[in-house]
């Protein structure tokens, strides 16, 4: 698998997959806390075989990166030396590699709970670097939008998995039990609150108009409709975005990996169909 490294001298581990031929352009997949790049390989086939060249790294701390960076399972998830602002430069460089590889082509970022967070925080930090935002399972980074309490809660009940707030699936809930590169422990427990508190943000008032997808779960507990419905606003009224689109969806956190993820993964290349036509 391709590595690069980072300001830091860690090697990060990445995915990536292109269409045959040239690519019409490329996305630069971003997963989310205490998981990693491989539990996006379908959205990757989908988007290569539509003639997209698609890369999803693992984030400092996570998956293949972590358990080099750490030299340790368990710390899996942790973010290491530099903690958040680290992670996020490093994230920009594989954006910064996505598009060295693919020249004069659009670059879109496509970022999943917290690297969606991650996702809206590069577009601030280089505004006019991306040419389209796909957001899944994100919210608005603001107090009162996001759900600082247990994600679980809902769905707590004796003999349960925990983690029954990801996806509605049963067979996806214990499969990221099983995964040894995936951990079940809250952003707060992972991040310390110094860096967890760094999430907090708005969009820019100084981006230019950038076309911009928002999908959620109806029951997603980290945000929801309400959070997400909140994001599309800031972007139109603060950012002046003029192509903000929101679809909500029958399902959980993780509507990638739940019952109409099928459907999911269609909408979102139909809407890059829409956007960035293939000549």
């Amino acid at each position: 698998m391709p590595t690069y490294v980072d300001h830091l001298g860690t090697r990060i581990h990445y995915d990536r997959v292109v269409p045959d031929g040239a690519p019409r352009g490329v996305v630069h997949v971003l997963h989310g806390v205490g998981e990693h790049a491989g539990r996006y390989a379908a959205l990757l086939e989908a988007l290569a075989g539509a003639g997209w060249a698609a890369y999803a790294d693992d984030h400092r701390g996570h998956g293949r990166t972590g358990l080099e960076q750490h030299g340790d399972a368990a710390k899996l998830g942790t973010l290491g030396r530099g903690g958040y602002r680290a992670a996020l430069d490093s994230a920009w460089r594989m954006s910064q590699i996505a598009r060295d590889e693919n020249p004069a082509v659009p670059l879109v970022i496509l970022g999943h709970s917290w690297g969606s967070f991650l996702a809206q925080a590069l577009v601030n930090d280089h505004p006019g670097a991306y040419d389209g935002i796909v957001l899944v399972g994100s919210a608005l980074r603001w107090p009162g939008a996001l759900n600082a309490g247990p994600l679980n809660k809902r769905w707590d009940a004796p003999g349960g998995k925990g983690n029954e707030w990801i996806s509605e699936d049963p067979d996806v809930q214990a499969a990221a039990r099983a995964d040894p590169l995936t951990v079940q422990r809250s952003l707060v427990e992972l991040f310390g609150i110094a860096n967890a508190a760094q999430i907090y943000g708005r969009p820019s008032r100084t981006l230019p108009d950038t076309p911009t997808l928002l999908l959620v779960g109806r029951d997603d507990s980290v945000g929801g409709p309400r959070a997400v419905h909140k994001l599309a606003e800031a972007y139109r009224t603060r950012s002046g975005f003029t192509d903000v689109t929101t679809r909500v969806y029958d399902g959980r956190h993780e509507i990638l990996n739940g019952f109409q993820q099928e459907r999911v993964r269609s909408e979102i290349l139909a809407w890059l169909d829409a956007r960035f036509s293939r000549g």
